[in-house]
């Protein structure tokens, strides 16, 4: 089994000082509703970008009044503030969904050696296959996640870019500009 990803609810709108901690296993992941409902969760901050761009433009500029902050523009920190908790946020989902997709298709590679096994006994081999079924089901659930994970990415991307047009990531973050200029090329 792949290691069991340890998931905090930092993506939330508003995000907790202390997180919770989710802990994610294979019943998780075969869970369907529960997938989702996490899923659901880590898309909250991909949903309220606009709103989150607003609130840190207003925020930044709050702190610049009171700090007297002459250091780099308002706009830039914002753009940056808001472009860690993403770049977190898609970590997390990121993690998750390939996780139970791991967990999902060992399931099934599980099963389908198991019906080789079983071949002298055709009603256990019914069963088996009946539950394959179900789990293929699943398997296609989990698998468009990723589909999904990729026009929710993008959406947010665009997004960003559109209120944040001259940033560009931090030079050491290089997953985050996998991202940026994965979604330049779309654009």
């Amino acid at each position: 089994m792949p290691s069991q990803p340890l998931l905090g609810s930092l993506a939330v709108q508003a995000p907790s000082l202390t997180p919770h901690i989710v802990h994610v296993s294979p019943s998780t992941c075969h869970d369907l509703t529960l997938f989702k409902e996490i899923l659901k969760e880590y898309r909250r901050l991909d949903d309220s970008i606009i709103m989150r761009l607003n609130r840190a433009n207003a925020n930044a500029r709050d702190k610049a009044r009171i700090e007297d902050m002459r250091k780099g523009n308002i706009q830039d920190r914002a753009c940056l503030q808001v472009w860690r908790e993403l770049i977190e946020n898609w970590s997390r989902r990121t993690t998750l969904v390939n996780y139970c997709v791991s967990v999902v298709d060992q399931t099934l590679e599980e099963k389908r050696r198991a019906i080789k096994e079983r071949s002298d006994d055709p009603r256990a081999q019914r069963k088996l296959q009946a539950d394959m079924f179900a789990d293929e089901v699943k398997r296609n659930h989990v698998h468009n996640e990723l589909a999904v994970e990729s026009i929710v990415m993008k959406r947010s991307l665009e997004a960003f870019k559109s209120r944040c047009p001259y940033f560009s990531p931090p030079t050491p973050d290089s997953e985050a500009e996998k991202l940026w200029d994965a979604s330049r090329q779309h654009s």
